[in-house]
Order: C-alpha cells, then sequence, then structure tokens
C-alpha cells in the first residue's frame, strides 16, 4: 500500500523546544540597512549569525571587524550560545537527535541506530562499493515517519559527479511504500559543477531549509571538485582551507536545523594500515576530524557490501554486512 505523505512545513521537530524569535534589528548595533545587508547574503536567522565568523559578517555587512565581533556577541547572548551547560543538560538534549534507518539492522547498530543527526556521517570507498546507493537510500528514508526509520522529512541532495538517479529513488520509494512521485518531488537535488558552486549550494540549502522541513544534507562526492580543481603539492593548502570551510558550513548546517549530513568520498592508492586496505580517503586530516562517524566500504560477494566503522566519539570499531539490490540497501 503506497503511502500518500502530504508536505510539511519547516517546523522544528515535536520533541524540540521552539526557537526563540529575535528580529536582526533588535540586535545592539545593527540598523535596517545593516540588517537588510546581512540578509541577503543569508544571515536571516539568529543563530546562524551567532557562529559566524566576525570576518563573514563584517564582509557580508560591510561594516568594521569591531563592529561584526559586537553583533556577534549580541547574537550569541539572544540565542543562549556560547556559555557553559551542564553534562546532564547536554545528555537531555542528545536525546532529542533523531536516527535515519539505512534499512540494513547490522548497519543501523553500527552506527549506534541509524544515521544521526547534527553529525556528519562519511561513507568512503572505492567505486562500486555502495556510497551513491547509501546515499539514495537515505534521502528516501528520511522521509518515513519515526517509527519506520525516518524523520517525516526531505532531503537535499548536493551532485558532484552526474551520479543521481530518479529511477533508483523510485525503486526504493516503491520498496519502502511511499508514492514515488511525492517521494522525488521531496528530493531537492543540485548539480555543482565547480567547489565553488558546492560550497555555495549550501547556503541555498540553508534557505530552502527554511521554508521546507529539510532533516538531511547529502553530498556525493565530498571531495571530487576540491581534488580535480587543487591538483599538486603547491595547491594543496589552499584546497584543504576550502574544504575545512565547507565542512564547518555543513556542519553549522546541521547544528542549525537538526539535520543529518551524509557525505561520500573517494579513496586514493596510498596504503594506510589504520583502514585494513590499500587505499586512502581523500581530504587528509581536515575531512577526518571534521566528520563525526567515519565508515570505509569495500566489495565481497555480490550482492554484498562491508562496511568498517573507522571512527566515532563514542561507538567501538566494528563490520556489518549489508547487500545492494534491485529495492536498495537490505540486511
Amino acid at each position: 500500500m503506497v503511502q500518500k505523505v502530504p508536505p510539511r512545513a519547516a517546523t522544528p521537530p515535536e520533541s524540540e523546544p521552539p526557537k526563540r524569535t529575535v528580529a536582526l534589528e533588535d540586535l545592539a548595533g545593527v540598523g535596517p540597512t545593516t540588517a537588510d545587508k546581512l540578509r541577503e547574503a543569508g544571515y536571516t536567522d539568529l543563530m546562524e549569525i551567532a557562529v559566524a565568523s566576525p570576518g563573514d559578517i563584517a564582509e557580508a555587512a560591510e561594516i568594521g571587524t569591531a563592529i561584526a565581533m559586537k553583533i556577534i556577541a549580541e547574537a550569541r547572548r539572544a540565542a543562549d550560545v556560547g556559555s557553559f551547560e551542564l553534562g546532564t543538560a547536554l545528555l537531555e538534549r542528545r536525546k532529542r537527535l533523531g536516527r535515519i534507518s539505512t534499512n540494513a539492522k547490522s548497519l543501523d547498530e553500527l552506527l549506534g541506530g541509524g544515521v544521526e543527526t547534527q553529525a556528519i556521517t562519511e561513507f568512503a570507498g572505492e567505486f562500486g562499493t555502495g556510497k551513491t546507493q547509501l546515499a539514495h537510500q537515505i534521502a528516501v528514508n528520511i522521509q518515513l515517519p519515526p517509527d519506520q526509520g525516518g524523520l517525516n522529512g526531505e532531503a537535499v541532495y548536493i551532485d558532484t559527479e552526474s551520479t543521481f538517479r530518479p529511477e533508483r529513488i523510485v525503486d526504493m520509494a516503491k520498496a519502502a511504500g511511499l508514492d514515488p512521485a511525492e517521494a522525488l518531488a521531496r528530493i531537492h537535488i543540485a548539480r555543482a559543477f565547480n567547489s565553488n558552486h558546492q560550497m555555495l549550494l549550501v547556503g541555498k540549502a540553508q534557505e530552502l531549509a527554511r521554508e521546507r522541513p529539510i532533516r538531511l544534507v547529502v553530498v556525493d562526492s565530498l571531495t571530487s571538485h576540491f581534488r580535480s580543481e587543487y591538483a599538486g603539492r603547491g595547491e594543496l593548502a589552499p584546497r584543504q582551507q576550502l574544504l575545512n570551510k565547507h565542512l564547518h558550513e555543513l556542519l553549522r548546517f546541521a547544528d542549525t536545523y537538526n539535520a543529518a549530513i551524509v557525505v561520500t568520498n573517494q579513496v586514493s592508492s596510498r596504503p594506510d594500515i589504520l583502514f585494513g586496505d590499500p587505499t586512502r580517503p581523500i581530504g587528509g586530516n581536515i575531512v577526518a576530524h571534521a566528520a563525526t562517524y567515519r565508515l570505509y566500504l569495500r566489495k565481497s560477494k555480490p550482492p554484498k557490501r562491508i562496511a568498517r566503522l573507522i571512527d566515532s566519539p563514542n561507538l567501538p570499531e566494528g563490520e556489518a554486512v549489508f547487500s545492494l539490490t534491485t529495492e536498495g540497501i537490505r540486511e
């Protein structure tokens, strides 16, 4: 039976407290002109200003760095950001995190219950290991109700290698009991043509999230454009700086909208004993430190794939076996 999923407004999850609504003009040092410039630059939410850098605010509003620092300080006070809190309060807030099922029980267990919101989950591996298939499946499952492994949300899919296939969404939606047309309508796809465009699309996703219940951002793949545009050792530093900025913008999106970030990553032929395979994910320490959960995928006997959890702040290393089928990811 096909489930009809009506469009939803971009409202906070029921388990979260409502956000404080403070107009930009209410902040000390922000007049109508400055507020308009900030909005034009995409800073419409108090939290977005609170976690921004003084340089970014100064450039966006065409003001001095000292004034930008005061505006950020005011935004942090109004949004109650930057102060200390008890560990018990943090534990209670983490209970409101959402998790998205991958459709494979063992893989969900490896991730502590599924793909987590307010975190970056990285799937790295060679071609054909199931990275894009997992990204497609999670983009479908986000639309399901919580009791079925979803969050009643919508997805933004940033496609850097032209690998998004609506036909796969149709197959997976049918298997999940969703209407394929409605499932596709709740996935917002954009093709990124270069690294600058890829970073710009995160800002566009923030604009969309103010109107739609975006609870997932997929970047498939994260490092493709950065790798091709910044080739050679001499380009390594600027590449890593931009990649670091991109990942922090994704993390800021995850925190602001309680969304999950899923990125796929390529691998190189440099041996890495940590991954137990003669390959190494692209991005170095920048990606390693920014990703909350890192999984390395490798092929097994078809249709099986093996996922190994390499890094996590709270989960033990381990492996899970899943299958790639015509209906999507399966145990």
